[in-house]
């Protein structure tokens, strides 16, 4: 009895594993993946999109500028165009997967809600230090920000 026990529980628990922040498929595709990649819109529309609405349900195209280099759980966007300077701040719902974290400067498709929101000090602290930013930089942060975020359900490596 107890052999059947351990191993379901081996097999059980491998199956969580397997289940966690791996890529599926194509190695490209991360959480739930986009439902319809040809939908994505341009980071510039959403951002101005944003200006005038609390949030968004969304698929987006985005350039990778950072990642969290603890584990991956947050990522930074930009225009894959280079037609705008600014950043969105990319989480993933309910820490279910990670990403790489040598991905900056590939191109992804995310899928997920856009809105924008106040980052308090603390958390702006907290990212920075897995961001591998020096004490000094951290200390600098002082005020919280208002800022575009993305909590993405799923995401594609297009390059």
């Amino acid at each position: 009895m107890k052999k059947y026990l351990f191993l379901f529980l081996v097999i059980a628990g491998l199956g969580f594993i397997a289940c966690q922040s791996t890529p599926q498929g194509d190695g490209k595709t991360f959480g739930a993946g986009v439902s319809n990649q040809a939908a994505a819109v341009e980071f510039t529309d959403v951002m101005e999109k944003l200006s005038s609405n609390d949030s968004l349900n969304v698929i987006m195209k985005g350039k990778v500028t950072g990642v969290c280099q603890a584990k991956g759980c947050w990522m930074k966007l930009t225009d894959p165009a280079n037609a705008s300077q600014e950043e969105m701040f990319v989480q993933f719902h309910d820490y279910g997967f990670f990403m790489p974290k040598d991905l900056a400067g590939h191109n992804v498709i995310v899928e997920g809600k856009a809105y924008t929101a106040l980052t308090t000090v603390e958390e702006l602290k907290h990212y920075a230090e897995d961001d591998k930013k020096s004490e000094e930089e951290i200390a600098l942060i002082t005020e919280p920000l208002v800022e575009k975020k993305f909590m993405a359900t799923g995401v594609v490596i297009v390059d």
